[in-house]
């Protein structure tokens, strides 16, 4: 198990780096930060989040670049020394190695953002569930899964309700399978759109279990796209689940994996008991290069 000393300092890197974002950001400053060496600052950090710093810190650049080409006003080049990108060249093919199409597109409204946005790293360990569950076996779940506890705030959640859904495939089945584009055209977004299995006391009578939407701040009042729902949901904490990277042809079994662990793993380990009536469980697209993520509605106990 980790110890705490490591997880809070890679949380103080994690902070370190949103706070420094627009600015150089060295390992050394980033050691200082977290406490440690250099090597082993770097070290610890790949281990709880699965990336170097450097990695880290091109992601969270890169993302909030892509957030910020969202505004009609922004202009690339000015975007790109923003971000600390020493020419608009150099930031192009950053993006386009980073999300698969070029900036220039990606204003345009073209394809959807693949974001990176990571949570703060609170627990973040590979996990073996209790119950005698083999992680070795290939068929039943992935040989590392990385396990992290986030605070969500209160805020609002901008959303499409099916009829009788209880998963994507029912979903599409009845609301059809462009929502995940329509949610991409909110400016205003939290973070990434969401796959969401309501808790009973969200869903409308007549309305599915399963559905999709974006998260936005507890004050927004922009625009909402026709035939979509707002509502507000409360502070809670979750529990963040992310499988290995796969194949894209493999994201049913990535998916199955990561379910089949999910049901198994023991929250209590950790001081925590599901809740599910807290918030929405909720998935996000599953993409090969990140493994599949999912997260669950936790409370301390």
């Amino acid at each position: 198990m980790e110890t705490q000393e490591n997880i809070q300092a890679v949380r103080r890197m994690q902070t370190f780096i949103e706070e420094n974002i627009h600015v150089p950001i060295t390992q050394k400053a980033l050691s200082e930060a977290a406490g440690y060496s250099p090597a082993y600052a770097a070290r610890i950090f790949k281990k709880l989040t699965g990336k170097t710093p450097f990695e880290y810190l091109r992601a969270r650049r890169l993302t909030k670049a892509a957030e910020m080409l969202m505004d009609d006003a922004s202009r690339i080049v000015d975007v790109a020394f923003d971000f600390v990108f020493d020419s608009h060249e150099g930031f192009t093919r950053a993006f386009s190695r980073a999300f698969g199409i070029p900036p220039s597109q990606f204003k345009l409204g073209k394809l959807p953002n693949r974001r990176f946005m990571p949570c703060p790293v609170q627990l973040c360990l590979p996990q073996k569930p209790q119950g005698g569950f083999d992680m070795s076996d290939q068929s039943k779940a992935a040989s590392t899964v990385f396990v992290q506890v986030v605070e969500r705030p209160k805020r609002k959640v901008i959303l499409k309700r099916g009829i009788k859904a209880t998963d994507y495939y029912e979903y599409c089945a009845e609301v059809g399978c462009d929502i995940w584009e329509i949610l991409l055209t909110i400016k205003d977004a939290l973070y990434e759109p969401i796959g969401m299995w309501l808790p009973d006391k969200l869903i409308l009578p007549g309305t599915s279990k399963y559905a999709q939407g974006v998260e936005v701040s507890v004050v927004y009042n922009g625009p909402v796209p026709e035939g979509f729902d707002v509502m507000t949901l409360e502070p809670c904490r979750m529990m963040v689940f992310q499988g290995e990277p796969f194949d894209e042809e493999a994201f049913e079994s990535a998916i199955t994996d990561l379910w089949a662990l999910i049901d198994k793993y023991d929250p209590s380990l950790y001081g925590f008991a599901w809740a599910d009536d807290d918030a929405p469980r909720f998935q996000l697209a599953p993409q090969g290069y990140r493994g599949y993520i999912e997260a669950r509605p936790v409370r301390s106990i």
